[in-house]
């Protein structure tokens, strides 16, 4: 059972969807999520529900899977060794020569696929201990897809797939990329799931400025920037009475811009420590000002 027809799917995370994490895409800056959720689970706070996208499908399965310090310890570990597990392996020759070879990806998935079943098995997501979702976009339908059962891996590596970094994974006769590209922050899908507290942990881009490109590698990022944006602020002015949202912060202290190739340096991995040690520090002290003001 997937897809939109899961009612009584639907109906049990309904009824146990009082909190929700959404874990939004945003690739290495997904880092910082990491430090989000140690920050909640530092502050007593527990997911009822768990959404994701991309990156954030990652860490939402991982946090699902176990809503615990310890997973917590065993992700940031994971995050700390990436470069080590040649995820986006390669080169720019090889890379280019992968390319040339597939002529629709840079990096073959078989290395993020190993390190996801290393962390998750043959578990199924109906079997995790917090109801999980994760979204991708299915090329043959045009269409957001939300997986709500069946093997982690498989639908986690679909969420994930990177137009362009990363193959089209198919499954059940159906191809699907990245869920960054119909459903980034899936705010709206948590609220239509029951949540009445909602932490959005997001990477940071919401906030940056954007301008109009000037350069050809800039016109792909600022298009995806835009329709990602809307979607995210649509789903914000929504929210209905009653309804308690909580963006949370990175802490990140990097100069937001889009005018330079930075967005593109998806296999950069050197302040993937400092990005969760931020976002730990900044969601432990706007947690604890929040409770100031509202107890």
């Amino acid at each position: 059972m997937t897809g939109h027809g899961a009612t009584k799917e639907r109906g049990r995370q309904r009824k146990r969807g009082s909190t929700a994490f959404v874990l939004g895409g945003g690739g290495l800056l997904g880092a910082g999520e990491v430090g989000m959720l140690h920050g909640l689970l530092d502050a007593g706070i527990a997911p009822d529900l768990v959404v994701g996208t991309s990156v954030g499908a990652i860490n939402g399965a991982a946090i699902a899977a176990e809503p615990t310090l310890e997973a917590i310890a065993r992700l940031t570990d994971v995050w700390s060794n990436l470069a080590e597990r040649g995820v986006y392996s390669g080169g720019a020759l090889r890379r280019v020569q992968h390319f040339a070879r597939t002529r629709t990806h840079a990096h073959p998935n078989e290395p993020l696929r190993q390190l996801l079943a290393e962390q998750f098995g043959d578990a199924r997501i109906e079997d995790l201990a917090v109801p999980f979702q994760c979204v991708a976009a299915s090329i043959e339908r045009a269409a957001e897809h939300w997986f709500v059962d069946g093997p982690v891996v498989d639908a986690v590596l679909a969420s994930s797939a990177v137009p362009g970094v990363l193959p089209p994974v198919l499954l059940g006769g159906e191809h699907f990329l990245d869920g960054g590209l119909v459903n980034s922050i899936p705010v709206g899908r948590a609220i239509a799931l029951g949540a009445q507290r909602v932490f959005v942990l997001q990477v940071g881009r919401i906030d940056r400025p954007l301008q109009a490109p000037t350069r050809p590698w800039e016109v792909a990022v600022v298009a995806f920037e835009i329709a990602r944006r809307h979607r995210f602020a649509r789903d914000m002015a929504e929210i209905p009475d009653g309804v308690d949202v909580h963006v949370l912060p990175t802490g990140a202290d990097e100069t937001p811009r889009y005018a330079d190739r930075s967005a593109l340096r998806y296999r950069d991995f050197t302040k993937v420590t400092t990005r969760i040690e931020q976002a730990h520090t900044a969601t432990r002290a706007y947690l604890a000002d929040t409770a100031e003001r509202t107890g």
